[in-house]
């Protein structure tokens, strides 16, 4: 029997999920070469991510109470491993279900209806296949030891509606109050019991495609994986919203209308930042403001032109005095959708990325406080932060809230392929055969031979808003790393767009590259191996995917493409 939550007049508790990840029992750590699998292949995992729905619970007497349309996201990364079950009748349980992946309907549904903070909006979780459709339900991904010693990349991707698999857990639950339940997620047994998983032998990737011997193993070893570790009957006090109030609103403004495509996630944008069109036009006349460089010689906009998608065409950019930085300017549109700045992510918010070009001695060379000053000495300033603020005072923070305000509305999704989903345009034949390349996997145990672009520059947003080591001839340059201090960073740096990629070179983080077709044949023939090369490249053979002088051209007509008309 199964019952349906919302229907009786029982009181209603919730439950608080605590996941621990572990290997053979043991803490699992990311980024570590120190585990073994069955067959004593030494591996580490750089990712773990994983969608749970279908939650229900067991009665005593054997009803099953379904928990409605709750979903967990779930990512060692980010340390997403706990979440609440909400409006659970109160009273006594024996076990607990629930699913990996969303059932049929959401799977395939539109995933724009989901909130920036929603745990199935594809731009939080970066689970989603976009014009493959469907959501990844599992993500596994890290490198091991081959026979030669050298460590090379694994990529395993459980999707599709056959491989939902569900997960059955008994477990006293007295839920007559807020209650607790520890569950521990084992990989060890995901790549080992029942089914042994080798890397050698089965292969080093998979997405799930009907009858991948690999993907019906994950299916069958998942159900072990998991275990009750612990169940209370109070509940782990997990941390509660906070309402946001906008900051500096004035009594009278104007709501700016945020447009964005239909084919693109919701974005999160900021709750305390809220647009309006006084603030967005102060943003956009302090972007072309040179007062913020020392000697009045620079603004935002001489690194940022409007005509290159906001980048400036050099392959690094040029401050005050013709002084030189050693790295190349990032594009500046769909910023909505970025949750950390600058090629290293060092700044967590737009409105903190802003500022920092300022105080750069490479840069602008000047200070916030200054800056303030020569605007509040104006007779223009004034009257629009009055507008923008409710106040003509000039602050330092107000600077980075207009600009922050003026950033998030550049955004980018017009371009040839656009019109071509739609059905308002038609590609080529070489440019179709780029598509083709771009979203294949290059995968030679199943027969498939691609440029396997889409793991870092798939969806509508044409990036993971990630961190990347792609294989670069390494510099000084260590790129994350100089933020984290974390040696998994090393040599990993933010993964920018492919939306008006034509129009952003040079390419790479010091523009190294001149041309697309450099680019291309950096990951055909010119990636370098390192302990922290990204797996979906160290999957490939040594030196790249060795695409013929055809299918280069044909992913550089692809590229082409994408940019705005």
């Amino acid at each position: 029997m199964v019952a349906m939550i919302g229907g009786g007049s029982a009181r209603a508790v919730n439950l608080e999920v605590g996941i621990r990840h572990s290997f053979y029992e043991g803490p699992l750590l990311l980024d570590s070469l120190r585990y073994q699998n069955g067959v004593k292949e030494t591996l580490s995992i750089t990712r773990l991510s994983y969608l749970l729905s279908g939650f229900a619970i067991q009665r005593d007497d054997g009803e099953w109470v379904e928990l409605g349309e709750q979903t967990a996201w779930m990512d060692l990364g980010s340390r997403r491993n706990s979440f609440r079950l909400k409006e659970i009748p109160a009273g006594p349980y024996r076990a607990i279900r629930f699913h990996f992946g969303p059932e049929a309907l959401v799977n395939h549904g539109d995933t724009a209806q989901f909130p920036g903070d929603h745990p199935l909006n594809p731009n939080l979780n970066g689970l989603h296949w976009s014009w493959q459709g469907g959501y990844i339900f599992l993500a596994v991904e890290g490198h091991f030891r081959a026979k030669d010693g050298e460590p090379k990349g694994y990529s395993y991707h459980l999707a599709g509606d056959a491989n939902r698999v569900r997960i059955h857990l008994e477990a006293p639950l007295d839920l007559r109050v807020d209650g607790t339940i520890g569950l521990d997620f084992d990989l060890g047994i995901l790549l080992s019991a029942p089914r042994t998983i080798s890397f050698e032998r089965d292969g080093s990737s998979t997405h799930s495609r009907k009858g991948d011997p690999l993907a019906e193993a994950l299916v069958a070893n998942l159900p072990r994986a998991f275990r009750v570790t612990q169940v209370l009957s109070t509940a782990l006090k997990l941390p509660q919203s906070v309402a946001v109030k906008p900051l500096y609103l004035p009594k009278t403004f104007t709501p700016y209308a945020f447009t964005v495509s239909g084919s693109f996630p919701l974005p999160n944008l900021p709750r305390d930042n809220p647009l309006i069109v006084e603030r967005v036009a102060l943003g956009q006349a302090l972007f072309q403001e040179v007062a913020f460089s020392r000697n009045g010689s620079i603004s935002c906009a001489s690194c940022h032109l409007a005509g290159q998608a906001f980048t400036d065409g050099r392959r690094v950019s040029v401050g005050v005095e013709g002084r030189t930085g050693n790295r190349n300017a990032m594009p500046l549109f769909n910023l909505a959708w970025k949750t950390r700045f600058f090629w290293d992510g060092r700044a967590a918010s737009l409105r903190e990325q802003a500022l920092m070009p300022i105080a750069d001695h490479a840069e602008m060379d000047e200070t916030v406080e200054r800056v303030a000053g020569k605007l509040a000495a104006t007779s223009v300033y004034p009257p629009l932060f009055e507008r923008a603020f409710g106040s003509p005072e000039v602050t330092a923070e107000k600077v980075g809230l207009a600009l922050e305000q003026f950033m998030l509305t550049l955004t980018s999704s017009h371009s040839k392929f656009d019109a071509a989903l739609r059905g308002k345009a038609v590609l080529s034949e070489e440019e179709k055969r780029g598509f083709e390349l771009f979203m294949t996997e290059n995968d030679p145990r199943t027969g498939k031979a691609g440029a396997d672009c889409f793991h870092c520059h798939g969806g509508p947003l044409l990036s993971d808003q990630q961190f990347h080591n792609n294989g670069l001839k390494p510099t000084s340059d260590l790129g994350r790393y100089g933020v984290t201090k974390v040696g998994a960073d090393r040599g990993k740096f933010a993964t920018p767009s492919l939306r008006n990629v034509a129009r952003t070179g040079p390419y790479m983080h010091d523009g190294r590259f001149a041309t697309l077709e450099e680019v291309v044949e950096h990951y055909s023939s010119g990636v370098q191996r390192s302990p922290t090369l990204d797996p979906n490249l160290a999957k490939h053979p040594e030196g790249g995917l060795g695409l013929s002088a055809e299918d280069q051209r044909a992913l550089v007509a692809f590229l082409k493409t994408l940019d705005d008309q």
